[in-house]
């Protein structure tokens, strides 16, 4: 399977920030973001750097390195050296998906990296376009079974979070489904409105505006709690589905870098995070801030990786390197 193809959704758009009035004598730290053009990850780097750096002294530039759906700016830190001068910032199912799917992992997520922070959780959700007749996900799972030749579902790539979600979906529903993989949301949003696949399983922030507008129907979401976006819909557990499949953007430095770097840049994270203005930003384009220690962000990634082993085991999938 082509690279090209797995991690879609995961976003960044080119960006140079720089905190106004912070000298360089004080040093240089770049926030590597392994991914190109989106909103929700370039958003991020961007207030937190902005905030960050006058608290550490320190310019800070944030760089895209963006290829090998994330590994390139993955393996540019990894390689870097851990003197406080590069930071990583991606999102979790970078760090323990592709460890798990490429044939030959390229990096150890505990060996090669020292954790910082989690930064922000964004969302999934199921969603339906106007041609099902189904007003919940309970109804929905009987549409399915009603219409066996009309169970195909979008996927904003193949190997990513939607993907395996839609397994656990299948496995558990004990219907057969059939995937198809998109480029991102956009498309499967513009299909499902066309009527030409039932249901989408792509980021809930994406298809906001689409739900808002009744142009689709979310009918439930991946969180393990129902999302503050939209209260009046039900998880996937709360419809017997057992899976929460939230993700997140954390926070890494290379293995061997100084802990009382990783402990001031931690601190100064959440403590971006924790303000009322970045909130607002972020809580606009549909993520949650969080804010932690290393000790969180590694317990997080602990619980991931202990979670979707089996399911990504259990499909056999995997990329060529």
């Amino acid at each position: 399977m082509d690279r090209r193809k797995f991690m879609a959704g995961c976003f960044g758009l080119p960006l140079l920030a720089q905190a106004g009035g912070v000298q360089a004598q004080a040093g240089l730290t770049k926030i590597i973001f392994p991914f190109a053009a989106g909103a929700g990850g370039d958003t991020l780097c961007r207030l937190i750097a902005q905030e960050m750096a006058p608290v550490l002294q320190r310019t800070i530039v944030v760089e895209n390195r963006t290829g090998g759906d994330g590994l390139i700016g993955i393996k540019a830190v990894k390689g870097a050296s851990p003197d406080g001068s590069t930071v990583l910032v991606t999102t979790g199912p970078t760090m323990y998906l592709l460890p798990m799917v490429e044939t030959t992992p390229s990096f150890d997520t505990a060996k090669d990296f020292m954790p910082v922070s989690l930064l922000a959780r964004f969302e999934f959700a199921v969603v339906i376009g106007p041609g099902v007749d189904a007003p919940d996900f309970k109804s929905f799972v009987s549409w399915l079974k009603a219409n066996p030749g009309k169970t195909s579902f979008g996927v904003p790539s193949n190997g990513t979070i939607p993907h395996f979600t839609g397994s656990k979906l299948e496995k558990d529903l004990g219907i057969p489904l059939t995937r198809v993989p998109y480029r991102g949301s956009a498309p499967i949003l513009n299909d499902l409105v066309g009527g030409h696949i039932s249901f989408g399983i792509v980021t809930l922030a994406d298809a906001l505006p689409q739900h808002r507008a009744k142009g689709v129907k979310i009918i439930a979401a991946s969180s393990a709690e129902r999302s503050p976006f939209v209260p009046d819909v039900p998880t996937l557990k709360e419809s017997g589905i057992d899976l929460v499949a939230d993700a997140w953007y954390g926070m890494w430095l290379p293995a061997g870098s100084p802990p009382e770097f990783a402990s001031k840049l931690g601190a100064a994270a959440s403590a971006a995070l924790a303000k009322p203005e970045v909130k607002e930003k972020l809580t606009a384009i549909g993520m949650i801030p969080v804010g932690s220690n290393a000790d969180g962000l590694s317990k997080e990634l602990a619980a991931n990786t202990a979670l979707w082993q089996p399911i990504v085991k259990a499909t056999g999938y995997k990329i060529t390197n």
